[in-house]
């Protein structure tokens, strides 16, 4: 059967309360043939994200309204594997003991591109198997910089990488970790490596689109916005940090696919220097 996800607003609603629709969802689930998987709740903006297993959206509407009322705000197919990259898990987390509140986790991510300035060029000039052993240099840095930050790879891009983090914070500092071996790394090396980073936040589904559509779009011409050796960054980002203080504020910008023009911040390292 196909995998959906829906999402609720629900503003004001308590984690106690999220958890006993989901129990609600469970206790019906087998008299419609489907099977819920699991949720997300985010206090903070009042969000609640819906993993279930079930024949097609009208059963999935239909479950919610008699379980419980809450109508599905949007609605949509994912793949497992991509809801498991993004959001770490697939099912209900561990039950809290009977002496501790409910604690649930927000669907809300920050998506992270990294990009190989001038790969294109990079192949003609070097050839194909030395421009493999440079993207092969650029994984391993990433790769052992995600390791420690808690980022989870999403998929590779050909000439870069796509991860998600839990937390904004632990992807500014991921980005900047980043970029300060790539200038350790250059320092050594007979062919640098020059990375850009772009970074964005934001929901599961916030319309129709497919799972983190909209948020992967803007992380990803975000990227495509930087500068060799910068971190960019989005608003959304740069609001929702807590522990970084250096931002250098670049206006806003015209990036393809919205029509609006997007504010852009560059991330100063906390070592002193602009990313």
């Amino acid at each position: 059967m196909p995998i959906f996800m829906d999402r609720h607003d629900f503003n004001g609603t308590t984690a106690e309360a999220a958890a006993e629709a989901h129990r609600q969802d469970i206790a019906i689930q087998d008299r419609y043939g489907v099977k819920f998987l699991t949720y997300w709740f985010d206090e903070a903006r009042g969000t609640v994200f819906c993993l279930v297993d079930a024949p097609d959206r009208e059963t999935v509407t239909r479950v919610h309204q008699d379980s419980h009322g809450g109508i599905p705000n949007v609605l949509v197919e994912v793949e497992l594997s991509a809801v498991e990259a993004f959001l770490g898990r697939i099912a209900d987390p561990a039950p809290p003991a009977p002496d501790q509140p409910v604690d649930l986790e927000p669907a809300f991510r920050t998506v992270m591109f990294t990009d190989i300035v001038g790969s294109t060029e990079m192949t003609a000039r070097l050839g194909d198997r030395f421009a493999v052993e440079i993207v092969r240099a650029h994984d391993a840095l990433v790769r052992r910089a995600l390791g420690r930050h808690q980022g989870r790879e999403v998929k590779h891009t050909g000439d870069g990488i796509m991860a998600s983090f839990f937390e904004v914070d632990a992807a500014i500092a991921c980005a900047c970790e980043i970029q300060r071996s790539f200038a350790a790394f250059n320092r050594s090396s007979a062919q640098p490596i020059q990375v850009r980073i772009g970074l964005h936040a934001g929901e599961p589904i916030e319309d129709s689109r497919d799972l983190f559509g909209t948020t992967v779009q803007m992380a990803a011409r975000i990227c495509g916005a930087a500068e060799a050796g910068a971190i960019v960054a989005s608003a959304e980002v740069r609001q929702a940090c807590q522990n970084h203080g250096g931002w250098i504020e670049l206006g806003p910008s015209q990036l393809k696919g919205f029509p609006l023009a997007v504010p852009l911040f560059q991330v100063q390292d906390r070592a002193g220097d602009a990313g």
